[in-house]
């Protein structure tokens, strides 16, 4: 079993770690079944992210897992211009997360695994909210992506990627805590 605590610094320390591949298969699950819950129709809809509409996330989420297969062998990724969506986003998604896990597994991708699983914890918290969704999402997953966060993630490193922390009280969700953490402003 792994537990999580806060060190006198405010970091989030791990007792022992997990099966980290299988973490990041239960975050891609969540997010793939929030795809499936997208409509075109909220497309041009705001959300969570800064300056995205729905569509732009739902483009940045289903690009994601081949981005981080290319980022994980040693090619340069384009972040910020992920390619059109296709007819079937969530499939499409499903296609490139499995390529993710499969190039994770063969590389004993722990490592890696933890680098994805705040990519996919964040966004399955922003999709969720941004289209009002009612599905639960996975508390193990965000404890441990707002610890990896919690532990590299520094002003100096958040520029231009994520918006400055917010402060939330310490008895918010741990979905909610991961998504100030990261810049988000949780909502009542």
């Amino acid at each position: 079993m792994t537990s999580i605590n806060a060190s006198p610094g405010g970091r989030f320390v791990m007792d022992t770690q997990p099966d980290v591949v299988a973490l990041l298969s239960r975050a891609i699950d969540q997010t793939a079944g929030l795809l499936e819950e997208v409509s075109p129709d909220q497309y041009d809809q705001p959300s969570t992210c800064a300056d995205w509409t729905v569509g732009q996330l739902v483009q940045h989420v289903v690009a994601s897992p081949r981005n981080f297969v290319d980022m994980f062998s040693g090619k340069d990724v384009d972040w910020a211009h992920p390619p059109a969506l296709g007819e079937n986003p969530a499939a499409d998604f499903r296609s490139g997360a499995d390529e993710l896990l499969e190039h994770l597994r063969s590389q004993d991708g722990d490592a890696s695994s933890s680098a994805a699983l705040p990519e996919f914890a964040v966004h399955s918290w922003d999709l969720a909210t941004s289209i009002g969704s009612s599905r639960l999402l996975d508390d193990e997953v965000a404890t441990h992506a707002l610890a990896f966060m919690s532990n590299n993630l520094t002003p100096e490193n958040r520029s231009g990627v994520f918006k400055p922390e917010v402060h939330v009280d310490d008895d918010r969700s741990v979905q909610d805590r991961l998504a100030a953490f990261a810049g988000r402003q949780p909502r009542d």
